[in-house]
């Protein structure tokens, strides 16, 4: 675990462990799964959906590193990962 540092977010100050930060898409799952389309929010995962108003509203990042609906995203691209 990295040291914990302080910085603006989206306008807002928040807090991360420092040998985190940055590293959202690298660990979490949705950037990796077939129904993940953040691009359009009405056919966007619903779980999805769900976690980023919570992270929204309370200015939080939540990587999901298990999910019930998890399908593998057929063709990976550099802008997925």
């Amino acid at each position: 675990m990295g040291k914990i540092v302080g910085y603006l977010h989206h306008g807002n100050y928040v807090y991360a462990d420092q040998d985190l930060k940055g590293k959202h898409k690298e660990h979490c799952l949705c950037w990796r799964c077939e129904l993940f389309t953040p691009e359009n929010q009405e056919t966007n995962c619903k779980i999805a959906n769900l976690n980023f108003a919570n992270c929204v509203l309370n200015d939080l990042v939540l990587p999901v590193y298990e999910c019930p609906k998890f399908k593998v995203r057929r063709k990976l691209s550099l802008e997925t990962l």
